[in-house]
């Protein structure tokens, strides 16, 4: 199985210089479309070595050949997933453990504290993104039941994705997850067994993308992390 994690275009969060502005669940810049939209197209024309070695025929293979197109449920995401979709002829099928660390919530200060927020709901999701695949626990109320998530149990989840992902080890998947910033490095750290913690932090540039094979054996064959070839340093946020 080949596995490519790639976090969301640019969303307004990303870009406000006051993090008192934050919305809960924010959707992307323009910037960020673009980003979408040209990571949309290398992933049906670039070019993508399918060895350590780059081998004869490799030049003919253009594309990356994606055959199951994840994303989270959160909103940038899913506008991320948008133009990938429509590029690789794929339904993209919602994810709902992949979200980013914390869930749907503001921070309203003294006077509100933390309060969590549910997320699209399944109707607003389907007027907006109408042939995604959605989980049932996408409903009407929405999909996050809680206040702020804790970073331990970001990584718990990080855990049970990985456990997912290599039960698929076997596979001839091509998988691509459009996930975000904090989760991509939980999962990364749950993929290669490392201690969850700040010691270190895998980061992801908006659009970036990492590229893991899983061999029959379990073994992991990282192939390169956080490539941004199908961005101009201008459009690298």
């Amino acid at each position: 199985m080949e596995l490519y994690i790639i976090r969301h275009g640019q969303s307004t969060n990303n870009a406000l210089m006051d993090p008192a502005h934050r919305e809960c669940d924010p959707p992307l810049t323009e910037l960020g479309w673009e980003q979408a939209r040209r990571l949309a197209r290398h992933l049906t024309e670039g070019f993508n070595p399918r060895r350590f070695a780059i081998q004869a025929d490799d030049e003919e293979r253009r594309g990356y050949g994606i055959t199951r197109l994840y994303c989270s449920p959160m909103w940038r995401a899913l506008q991320t997933a948008q133009p990938i979709g429509q590029a690789l002829g794929l339904a993209p099928e919602i994810w709902i453990e992949i979200h980013e660390h914390g869930g749907i919530y503001l921070d309203h200060g003294e006077e509100g504290g933390v309060v969590g927020y549910p997320g699209k709901t399944r109707s607003e999701i389907l007027r907006e993104f109408p042939n995604y695949v959605l989980p049932a626990g996408i409903t009407e109320q929405g999909w996050w039941r809680d206040g702020r998530e804790e970073i331990a149990d970001c990584h718990a989840r990080a855990i049970k994705v990985a456990e997912q992902l290599r039960r698929w080890a076997a596979t001839e998947e091509r998988i691509a997850l459009v996930s975000h910033g904090t989760f991509i490095d939980a999962l990364l750290k749950a993929l290669f067994n490392q201690l969850p913690g700040y010691h270190v932090f895998y980061h992801h540039f908006n659009t970036g993308i990492t590229r893991i094979d899983f061999d029959a054996e379990g073994r992991l064959h990282l192939r390169y992390m956080n490539r941004v070839d199908h961005l101009p340093p201008e459009l690298i946020s």
